[in-house]
């Protein structure tokens, strides 16, 4: 079974409360009535799993074999606990990743970079990446506030509890479970393209830290206006709603098909080529078959 390109898939599904199996060959949710729901398991990018969720082994395989994403996440996307990797770092794009992250100059171009794609315009000249991440923060809080006046949202700061979810207010909520959505789709992207999510070059100490740079690239022309939309309409469960319009916007905005192509434009800012293989390094014995998918799926 070959992997689809993620820029060829569905964003996200949701899945509760039952049972994910492989019966007769194919993917299916069984709830507790016995219903079998079948999932086109290849062609989505990511499923995020809500408690009461379970998992069988060959469920977990065969998302592995076809490139699917499996995100272990708390009630209405708030929280996320785990992710099940669908194909992983490619040698020689994890050690591209981690040397231009190492050295100083090259990571502060491809910071530079990512934003310039963020805000549309290239950073001031002579600034550390300490310097930037200043910058950036004054522009993000104003960002917001622009976003939440446009859509009659009151706003305060962007402020939440993970251990108390209830006590957000209501665009703090929107916006964590908006951008959960986004961080679950650009993981899935990250893993596809061949690199590691935990090595990033703005964030980091964190396992998505990579994830988090590229979602912040994004995230203010896609899920923040969902968020703040949503929000203003103050809906009875706004979590809820808010997953249904990011999925709704990611496939409108044809999202999946720019965030590999997006990453790549990023890293190659710090203008060097991915390393190649020594001379006295040993080949594989049997080469990798040719596949259809990503360069880090398997084939």
């Amino acid at each position: 079974m070959k992997p689809i390109p993620i820029k060829e898939r569905l964003s996200i599904l949701y899945i509760e409360k039952g049972q994910l199996d492989v019966l007769d060959g194919a993917f299916v949710v069984v709830d507790k009535s016995g219903i079998r729901t079948h999932i086109p398991i290849g062609g989505v990018a990511c499923l995020m799993l809500e408690p009461g969720t379970r998992v069988s082994h060959a469920a977990c395989s065969l998302a592995a074999r076809v490139g699917t994403l499996l995100v272990w996440i708390g009630e209405a996307g708030v929280r996320l606990y785990s992710a099940g990797q669908p194909g992983g770092a490619r040698a020689d794009r994890l050690l591209y990743q981690a040397k231009l992250a190492l050295d100083p100059d090259l990571r502060l171009m491809v910071v530079r970079k990512m934003y310039a794609l963020r805000f549309g315009e290239d950073p001031p000249q002579r600034r550390s990446v300490e310097q930037l991440r200043g910058i950036e923060g004054a522009r993000v809080r104003e960002t917001y506030k622009r976003i939440a006046a446009k859509y009659g949202v009151e706003w305060k700061a962007r402020n939440y509890d993970v251990s108390d979810w209830d006590k957000g207010d209501l665009p703090n909520r929107c916006l964590s479970s908006a951008t959960s959505c986004l961080y679950g789709i650009v993981e899935a992207s990250v893993l596809a393209a061949g690199y590691a999510p935990a090595i990033g070059f703005i964030h980091t100490g964190k396992p998505l830290s990579f994830v988090y740079d590229v979602a912040d690239v994004y995230k203010f022309e896609t899920v923040v206006p969902v968020a703040f939309r949503i929000a203003a309409k103050k809906p009875h469960n706004p979590e809820q709603q808010v997953r249904i319009a990011c999925r709704d916007m990611f496939r409108e905005s044809r999202l999946l098909e720019k965030l590999i192509p997006g990453i790549e434009e990023m890293l190659a800012a710090g203008g060097i080529n991915p390393p190649m293989a020594s001379d006295d390094q040993v080949a594989p014995a049997i080469p990798n078959p040719e596949s259809i998918g990503d360069a880090g799926h398997r084939a």
